[in-house]
C-alpha cells in the first residue's frame, strides 16, 4: 500500500511538471503567434471577434508541437528534484524497484502519446480546418482598417483603393477606385453589366458595408468596348461581394486525416481537396502524416531514455554530468526525429525506417535497462 502512494506521488509530480512546463511553452508561442495573426488581420480588415476566435482554434496545434520537449524536461527536473531532496536514496535504501519506477515513466508516456496522436489525427487539424472557414466565410470585414492615407491597397481580388487621406472624423479624401472584376454594386443600373469600373471622387465614407461617395465621376467600359463616362454629386457601391486575397482552399494541415491518407493511397480520384493528384502534394501529405502519426511513438523512446537517471553511480563526476548527457541525447532524438519528418515524403524506406526507429530503439534500449538495473542489485 505505502509503495503505491510512493508510486502515485511520484506520477503526480511528475505530471504537475508537465503541465506547467506545457502551458508556460504554449503561451509564450501562443502570444507571439497571435501578434502574427494581428497584422495580417488587420491588412485584411477582419473585426477583433474574427481575430480572437481564429487564435484560440491555433492553440491545441501550438501545443502539440511542445509535448515531446515538454514530457522530457519534466522527467529531467522531477529526477533532479528528487535526487537534491534525497527522496530517490530513502526509496532505494527502502527497497523500492528501480524497474517499477522506469515502468512509471513509461506509462505515463503510453498515456501522452496517445492524447498527442487523438489532437495531431483528429483535433488539430479539424480546429484549422473551421479557422480556414472562419476567414473565408466571415462577413465581418472591417474595410476602413483596410484603407490607408496615401497607399494603394489590392487586398481584395480585381479591386484596387487609394486614398488620399483619411481625417479624424474617418471621412475618406481623394479616392481612386478600379475595378476589374465588377465586384462593386453600383445602385446606378446602367454600369451594373461593367467588367472594367474606374472610379474617382473627393470624399466619401463607409457604413453598413456599403461606401458612400460625393462629388465624382465613373467610367465603365461595357462589353463593347465602349467607354461611358457618369457625373454623380453621391452614390453608394455595395461591398458584400468583395472577395479577399486570402486562401479558401484548406493547406495540408488543416486537412482531416482520413482525407490525406485517401489521397495517398489513391482510393479515391474524386476527392476534393487541393492538387491531391500531383505528386508533389502526395509528398507533403505524406509528410504531414508522418508527423501526426510519428513524432508521438518517439516519446516513450524518450522515457527510456531518461530511466537510466535511476541506475546508481559512485563517481559523483559521473552523476553530475550524466543528466547533462541523458538530455542532449534525447533532445538530440527530436531533432534528428524532426530532420528525418523532412525526408519521409519522398522516399518510402525513409518513411518506414521513420516509424519503426523509435520501437526498435525503444525495444533495445529498455533490454539494457532491465539489465543495468538487475547487475546494479547483484552488486
Amino acid at each position: 500500500m505505502l509503495k503505491n502512494k510512493i508510486y502515485k506521488y511520484l506520477s503526480n509530480e511528475i505530471l504537475k511538471s508537465f503541465i506547467t512546463i506545457l502551458f508556460t511553452f504554449t503561451a509564450i508561442a501562443w502570444v507571439a503567434r497571435a501578434v502574427n495573426f494581428l497584422d495580417f488581420m488587420v491588412a485584411d480588415g477582419f473585426s477583433a471577434s474574427v481575430y480572437f476566435k481564429y487564435s484560440v482554434l491555433n492553440i491545441t496545434t501550438i501545443m502539440t508541437r511542445f509535448i515531446p520537449l515538454a514530457f522530457l524536461l519534466s522527467l529531467i527536473f522531477s529526477v533532479v528534484k528528487f535526487e537534491k531532496q534525497q527522496e530517490l536514496l530513502i526509496l532505494w535504501t527502502s527497497g523500492l524497484n528501480k524497474i517499477k519506477i522506469a515502468n512509471i515513466f513509461i506509462l505515463i508516456a503510453f498515456f501522452l502519446t496517445i492524447f498527442q496522436l487523438i489532437l495531431s489525427l483528429f483535433i488539430n487539424p479539424y480546429l484549422l480546418n473551421k479557422s480556414r472557414s472562419l476567414l473565408t466565410n466571415t462577413d465581418e470585414f472591417e474595410i476602413g482598417t483596410i484603407l490607408k492615407s496615401n497607399d494603394f491597397s489590392d487586398n481584395f481580388k480585381g479591386i484596387t483603393f487609394y486614398i488620399s487621406k483619411k481625417n479624424t472624423d474617418n471621412e475618406l479624401i481623394d479616392i481612386f477606385i478600379k475595378d476589374t472584376s465588377g465586384s462593386l454594386g453600383s445602385i446606378i443600373g446602367e454600369l451594373d453589366e461593367s467588367k472594367n469600373l474606374t472610379i474617382l471622387a473627393k470624399k466619401g465614407f463607409v457604413s453598413n458595408n456599403k461606401l458612400v461617395l460625393f462629388d465624382g465621376m465613373m467610367q465603365s467600359l461595357n462589353k463593347k468596348n465602349e467607354f461611358k463616362n457618369i457625373q454623380f454629386e453621391r452614390t453608394e457601391l455595395s461591398l458584400f461581394d468583395l472577395s479577399t486575397r486570402i486562401i479558401k482552399k484548406p493547406k495540408v494541415q488543416e486537412t482531416l486525416s482520413s482525407t490525406l491518407l485517401e489521397c495517398v493511397l489513391n482510393k479515391n480520384n474524386n476527392l476534393k481537396i487541393n492538387n491531391c493528384t500531383e505528386e508533389n502534394y502526395k509528398s507533403v501529405a505524406v509528410e504531414n502524416l508522418s508527423r501526426r502519426l510519428g513524432v508521438p511513438l518517439y516519446i516513450p523512446l524518450i522515457s527510456i531514455i531518461v530511466s537510466f537517471l535511476l541506475i546508481y553511480k559512485k563517481e559523483k563526476r559521473f552523476i553530475f554530468l550524466k543528466k547533462y548527457i541523458l538530455f542532449i541525447l534525447s533532445f538530440f532524438m527530436l531533432v534528428f526525429a524532426e530532420i528525418l519528418l523532412k525526408y519521409t515524403g519522398y522516399s518510402l524506406s525513409i518513411t518506414i525506417s521513420y516509424f519503426i526507429l523509435p520501437v526498435v530503439m525503444s525495444a533495445i534500449l529498455y533490454i539494457y535497462l532491465i539489465k543495468k538495473i538487475t547487475s546494479e542489485k547483484q552488486l
